[in-house]
């Protein structure tokens, strides 16, 4: 009885060995991320919609006079009251990055001949990395994305709307002479953003492709990014 207990607890041991739990698919960061593409100034998503994103001003509303206050806010109302598609507004808080003017400090510091100018360039030099690194000095920017769905657009007829839906399920596929059309759309809704905005007082630009780019990394990637800056578009090589 003792022998077959033995040879009993044996096999359920080579058993348990050979066991191996399944191995869990590892969610990569692209994965989770729902941007297809990136070329020519705008975002391609992976639901076939578009996107642009503006870089805009602001204002420092508090030291306005009450009136040009009021009139800010009845623009800025109009505004709203005139969209007829979705809009996100972005607020991107960062530490103050100064590695580039402190290395063009650098630089000045060993080419001045004058030892004056030369220790009182040091001096500065330190008092701003200095007030940098004690005060946690950040930084702010503001933006715009403004969006396009087939599916919104108003101008077309629902069947029209829902036909281009379903066939931007190809996502990557998305074929050049669709997205010229999808982007055209963008456009306009972007001039009639960029305008509206101007009228209020703040300033606008479009995101090129290497901004967009730069963005979204520095979005995703936060700690990397002040690290390790990216390669400028125009100097990668793709191979085909």
């Amino acid at each position: 009885m003792a022998k077959k207990d033995k040879n009993t607890a044996g096999s359920a041991k080579r058993e348990f060995q050979s066991y191996k739990k399944p191995k869990r698919k590892s969610n990569t960061t692209q994965q989770n991320i729902n941007i297809a593409e990136i070329k020519e100034d705008t975002v391609i998503m992976k639901d076939g919609t578009l996107r642009s994103v503006l870089l805009v001003s602001s204002i420092n509303f508090s030291l306005k006079s009450e009136n040009e206050q009021n009139a800010i806010i009845a623009a800025y109302v109009n505004f709203l009251n005139t969209l007829e598609f979705p809009l996100q507004i972005i607020i991107q808080s960062r530490k103050l990055n100064i590695e580039a003017y402190i290395k063009k400090l650098e630089d000045a510091e060993k080419n001045q001949s004058n030892d004056l100018l030369r220790l009182q360039i040091h001096d500065y030099r330190q008092y701003i990395r200095e007030l940098i690194e004690l005060g946690e000095i950040m930084t702010k920017r503001f933006y715009v994305v403004v969006p396009y769905n087939p599916l919104s657009d108003k101008q077309k007829g629902f069947f029209k709307r829902s036909l281009e839906v379903f066939r931007a399920a190809g996502v990557v596929r998305l074929n050049q002479e669709r997205f010229l059309k999808r982007k055209r759309d963008l456009s306009l809704r972007l001039q009639h953003i960029i305008g509206s905005l101007n009228s209020i007082g703040v300033k606008s630009i479009v995101l090129d492709t290497q901004s967009l780019i730069e963005l979204y990394y520095n979005t995703y990637n936060p700690g990397i990014y002040e690290k390790q800056t990216l390669v400028d578009l125009n100097e990668l090589k793709v191979e085909r």
